[in-house]
């Protein structure tokens, strides 16, 4: 059960802030102010005004920390003190952390390349110059360690990195966890800071990003005909998982339960997708089963829409296949169109969407969607939020790779519903 959220995303730092900005149909892509990215073929993204000291984290911190750490640390805190548990009073053995990423700590490793290189003049580099938290940096793991110290936790330490999906693969790892007894209490979510160069560098080479540089603010489009690439973002999102009987004991508010999830991968290409979605709608049955509900009860799909044709197109093929007639009649969204894509870190900010959805019987549009892809066809809730009766949701990614993920949340109580 989920009874803790906490979330760190462009436009909204906050689980008030993020929500604010998505009931409200608001965007927060921009041109890259960061670092000057003048000489990139895409030069948008979704970056997020985040002051790590104002944010709670002590000097020490901040300089020992990579960005993406700090973003798993302050969205940690925030889920732990909305779950309202005391971890210090829980055996720490039981309580563990798990925690996805895609590009690690990618901010920290361009800032210190720079640093032992002169900015790329020197060669061999200069390793005397090299920050002293450099291996930090290097082993993404150390991710889930700042999150243990953080939180008090000495269980199992775990750190999930399948890129796009690993949001998504990480909460329901430790959702496992939780189910086969190892633990208690888990503290759970992604982190990514992606917005550096090399990954600049590294889409516009395989030309996936958007060129709508001189629209910034609604460059990207899900499921729109005008759309030509996805926006990169930054963030992370938190979760504090335990038992509904131990939550319903200490009387504790219960977002969610994760009812079910499943991962598939295609083995077809790395960037490619096959056309007729059977590996994204297979995780989505295979989740659906596990979760035993019939996927009419589905109230919402949270899509992965990233705003790649190849990519919207697939999705909306899968969700037909998996979902059947249903697929026509259930609102589906994509919050990419709003605060970006975060890589490894979005799964989890779009579970934490799909639980305030749940919260508040609201489901977040999409924006900028003016003139729908006629080859996605479906409810894509465009421009502006909408009440709906939401007790049971379906968020899924997808990762180059060939990498599916999807999961089910859904009320405890439903079966009473």
């Amino acid at each position: 059960m989920i009874t803790g959220v906490g979330v760190l995303a462009p436009g909204g730092i906050g689980v008030g802030g993020f929500w604010s900005l998505l009931s409200e149909g608001r965007t927060a892509t921009r041109l890259i102010s960061s670092f000057d990215a003048s000489a990139f073929r895409s030069r948008v993204a979704a970056e997020a005004d985040f002051d790590p000291v104002l944010h709670g984290l002590a000097p020490e911190e901040v300089r020992r920390m990579d960005r993406a750490a700090q973003f798993a640390v302050v969205t940690a805190r925030e889920a732990v003190a909305d779950s309202g548990l005391d971890l210090s009073a829980l055996d720490p053995h039981r309580t563990g952390v798990g925690f996805g990423t895609a590009t690690g700590a990618v901010t920290g490793l361009d800032g210190a390349y720079r640093t032992v290189s002169d900015d790329g003049r020197l060669e061999p580099v200069d390793h005397a110059r090299a920050p002293r938290d450099l291996y930090d940096w290097f082993v993404p793991s150390s991710f889930s360690a700042e999150v243990a110290w953080a939180v008090g936790a000495q269980g199992p330490a775990t750190l999930v990195s399948t890129g796009c999906t690993a949001g998504i693969d990480a909460v329901a790892h430790a959702a496992d966890l939780i189910r086969e007894g190892v633990t208690d209490v888990m503290v759970t979510g992604a982190t990514d800071a992606p917005i550096t160069p090399v990954t600049l560098a590294a889409f516009d080479a395989v030309r996936a990003t958007t060129v709508l540089n001189d629209e910034a603010a609604t460059a990207s489009r899900p499921f729109d005909s005008t759309r030509n690439g996805f926006v990169l973002g930054e963030g992370a999102a938190a979760f504090v998982l335990e038992e509904l009987e131990s939550a319903r004991r200490r009387g504790a508010h219960v977002y969610a339960e994760i009812a079910g999830h499943a991962s598939r991968c295609s083995a077809f290409h790395m960037t490619g997708l096959r056309p007729d979605g059977r590996e994204l709608a297979e995780a989505v049955r295979v989740a659906l089963d596990g979760a035993r509900i019939d996927p009419g009860r589905v109230d919402y799909v949270n899509a992965h829409g990233s705003g790649t044709k190849q990519n919207d197109r697939h999705e909306t093929t899968a969700f037909k296949l998996s979902l059947g007639e249903h697929a026509y009649g259930v609102p589906v969204s994509s919050i990419k169109s709003m605060v970006g894509h975060s890589l490894g870190a979005i799964g989890a900010i779009e579970i934490a969407a799909s639980v305030l959805a749940m919260e508040h019987h609201v489901v977040p549009p999409t924006a900028n969607l003016h003139a729908p892809d006629p080859e996605c066809d479906l409810d894509y809730v465009p421009l502006v939020a909408r009440e709906h009766r939401t007790d049971t949701v379906l968020t899924v990614s997808s990762g180059f790779g060939g990498f599916q993920s999807a999961m089910v949340l859904a009320r405890p109580d439903r079966s009473a519903q």
